[in-house]
């Protein structure tokens, strides 16, 4: 019932930001949105897209490889395809992740194992998204540079406490904080996070560049340099599983941080729109997928993959 309740919630926030921009800007931010991007600036979204999708598969093969449930690249990239299709489509923002981890756990064998894959993943291009866009923040200016340092401050108090929450003793220790400082451990080895990393950072690039793609399909003429971090911002705010379909946040956070840099709310939103279709378009392929899973019997997908050995529970690094 409680997570009914907070899905609604979700839904809900996602809904009121849409009404109060439109009650605020009009619908002319959001049309011109639409119809001011070009054939141009589809072709290349859909090939960062491209690009970035497959980045991002890499970086889920890295994870499970080390959790001990591989999947191949090819497989893996047919199934990002899909879960961001389903994200991009479905209220939420994450059931394509929840659906791919899921499918990819019970062909390997390993539901539970499927599922911690995902979520790392997921959590590890956050992280270096965080991080990126917080060197960013510090060296050029932004409407929040003022808060940076404290920010910056924070980031490092935690750092500090996930470490030492690693290196405390082993006695009294739950069979799940077993089964995450396992999971850190193998992420931590040296073959698996350069690769995270790197993969993440050239994704981060990618929805960097599509962004700056929909504020010059909008009209925005300001300089990259003024735009990077408020495109850094504004990825920030996308995160927040708080959407209609992806519309919502995206929106709020984009027409804010636009008028707190003198460029126009409604410009602001006009490029949000923009970003939201251009994503929308590079994750058709996806829908492909879901069409051609269907069609071959599979329902909506299976992910081929294979069990390796299981996550030491109370000691080793899986895979590492």
């Amino acid at each position: 019932m409680a997570r009914t309740g907070w899905a609604w919630a979700r839904l809900a926030g996602g809904a009121a930001i849409l009404i109060a921009l439109l009650r605020t800007l009009g619908t002319g931010p959001f049309v011109a949105g639409v119809r001011t991007l070009d054939a141009r600036s589809v072709a290349a979204a859909t090939a960062i897209g491209a690009v970035s999708t497959v980045c991002c598969a890499w970086r889920w093969g890295l994870v499970a490889r080390e959790l001990g449930v591989a999947v191949p690249l090819p497989a893996a990239v047919a199934a990002y395809y899909r879960s961001q299709f389903v994200n991009t489509v479905l209220p939420g923002g994450v059931l394509g992740d929840l659906h791919r981890g899921v499918a990819h756990g019970r062909s390997a064998g390993d539901v539970g194992r499927g599922l911690r894959a995902v979520g790392w993943e997921r959590l590890a291009g956050q992280l270096v998204q965080a991080a990126l866009a917080v060197l960013v923040l510090l060296a050029l200016p932004s409407p929040v540079r003022s808060a940076m340092p404290v920010v910056l401050a924070g980031l490092v108090a935690a750092g500090v406490l996930l470490a030492l929450a690693l290196r405390r003793p082993a006695r009294d220790r739950s069979r799940w904080s077993w089964v995450v400082r396992a999971d850190l451990r193998a992420l931590l080895a040296r073959r698996a996070w350069p690769g995270v990393v790197a993969s993440s950072a050239v994704v981060v690039a990618g929805h960097t560049a599509t962004f700056l793609i929909a504020a010059r399909a909008a009209g925005v003429t300001a300089p990259a340099g003024r735009l990077l971090p408020l495109a850094l911002l504004a990825l920030l705010g996308m995160a927040l599983p708080m959407n209609v379909g992806g519309w919502g946040p995206r929106e709020g956070v984009t027409a804010w941080l636009f008028s707190a840099a003198g460029l126009g709310a409604a410009h602001g939103l006009a490029t949000a729109v923009a970003y939201g279709v251009l994503a929308l378009v590079a994750c058709l392929p996806g829908a492909l997928v879901l069409v051609m899973s269907w069609a071959t019997g599979q329902g909506t997908g299976a992910v081929t993959g294979r069990a390796e050995a299981p996550v030491a529970v109370g000691g080793g690094a899986a895979g590492g």
